[in-house]
């Protein structure tokens, strides 16, 4: 007989619910964020047609790193692997009947087939929060805002952090008009600054000299001027005049007001989707250890009209749920959090029967009770408790059940109480309140 592995799948990973509480943790986060803003949550197929991936998300993506197979009845599908364009084929659907502007998110897993590494898994986890209808700045500002808030309900302080900007419309008026490069150049390049923190000094100079060719002796001093400028002040003359370069300059002044504090102008930033049309940004963390981008989003006004409907602007953003985790890791803002259940009750004697009567009772009041059905003896059932992180452990005997007074035990201060029913409903309740 063969035996089974007890590992998950490469590049995916099991949640033990120590783990799953603090994912929960995380998901909490995100959903009180995108919900405190008015925006509603939705749900998507795991699967979809192949093609809604290899028309915009880029071919890197949709060729290389999707899970993709014919079913059963020929058709091409995929594993989902991100949101924006099932959310685009949502809103193309209810074109007419939705209100604009429309705010949607989701909390939802992902798989892309890419080398496993620290912060990057073949089954991720991912918030999506998106803006559709809404053509001006507004959009921007209000979904870095939330990112930005999202850092902060973490603990996190403005400078744990970074929030780089830039605008695809200036990386094309960039591309074409100042380094002269026609669209098969532009593309490479793009690439080429989009990965630019990964390869060394040398190969970027090498690299960037192939895509210019016989350009590159006026390319390069120029490429080298961009990579100087650390402010919008500080970009080429040329570029500098721009509409797009206003465009950013204005959403700087609208995240300034509305005390967006982490913020960076890197003309470098790229975002590798294919669909983003305006805005670009990324969130960076600051800390040595864990120095990486953590999530980014943009506009992508083209994506919708892809779906046989009329062009609807959209903004959108997407924060992760492993580079999240390892961020909160990197500056010690992972909370200690124990189990979900309040209290484990413990049978001792013969008083089973009243013992289910009393955990139902407690269920009754939204009280969570792991009842104890092993008949183990007591010094197995406090080792359960401990190793469950359970906060409470309430102990019934005979004499708990003929005065009505139960001896409930705080594990972590091992402190015991003598209280009635109603008064430990009362103490929970406090405790739900956050009154101790």
């Amino acid at each position: 007989m063969t035996t089974l592995s007890s590992l998950p799948y490469k590049g995916t990973r099991d949640f033990y619910p120590e783990e799953k509480r603090t994912q929960n943790y995380i998901f909490s986060i995100w959903r009180k964020i995108a919900e405190v803003y008015g925006y509603e949550e939705y749900g998507a197929p795991i699967l979809e047609p192949l093609e809604i991936y290899t028309a915009k998300s880029g071919q890197e993506l949709a060729n290389e790193q999707t899970y993709s197979f014919l079913d059963r009845g020929g058709r091409t599908v995929a594993i989902r692997p991100e949101m924006t364009p099932s959310i685009s084929r949502m809103v193309a659907a209810r074109r007419q009947e939705l209100a604009y502007p429309a705010r949607l998110y989701s909390i939802a897993n992902f798989m892309r087939y890419e080398r496993p590494q620290r912060g990057r898994e073949r089954e991720f986890w991912q918030l999506n929060i998106d803006i559709f209808g809404d053509d001006s700045v507004s959009a921007e500002a209000e979904i870095i805002k939330m990112s930005d808030d999202i850092m902060k309900a973490t603990g996190a302080k403005p400078e744990d952090y970074v929030i780089k900007i830039n605008n695809r419309k200036l990386i094309n008026f960039m591309m074409a008009q100042y380094l002269g490069l026609d669209a098969v150049q532009a593309q490479f390049m793009i690439k080429l600054l989009d990965r630019k923190e990964k390869i060394s000094q040398q190969d970027f100079i090498d690299q960037a000299t192939e895509v210019f060719g016989d350009l590159a002796e006026v390319g390069l001093p120029k490429i080298q001027a961009l990579l100087n400028a650390t402010s919008m002040a500080e970009l080429p003359s040329e570029i500098r005049d721009s509409a797009a370069v206003s465009e950013v300059q204005e959403l700087f002044t609208f995240l300034e007001r509305a005390e967006v504090k982490s913020l960076v102008f890197d003309i470098t930033l790229m975002r590798g989707f294919d669909y983003y049309t305006g805005m670009v940004f990324e969130v960076f963390d600051t800390n040595p250890d864990n120095n990486r981008a953590l999530f980014g989003g943009g506009r992508y006004d083209g994506l919708v009209g892809l779906f046989g409907s009329e062009p609807i602007s959209a903004v959108g953003v997407a924060p992760g749920g492993t580079t999240f985790l390892n961020f909160l890791e990197s500056h010690n803002l992972v909370p200690k959090l124990i189990s979900t259940t309040d209290i484990y009750l413990s049978v001792l004697g013969d008083t089973v029967r009243e013992a289910n009567k009393l955990a139902n009772d407690f269920r009754s009041k939204n009280i969570n009770v792991e009842l104890d059905i092993s008949g183990r003896k007591l010094d197995r059932q406090i080792k359960n408790v401990l190793k469950k992180k359970i906060p409470y452990i309430l102990f019934l005997g005979e004499d708990e059940v003929k005065s009505g007074k139960y001896t409930l035990k705080n594990v972590a201060k091992s402190e015991e109480y003598k209280l009635k029913f109603d008064e430990i409903v009362e103490l929970f309740a406090a405790r739900r309140k956050g009154v101790k």
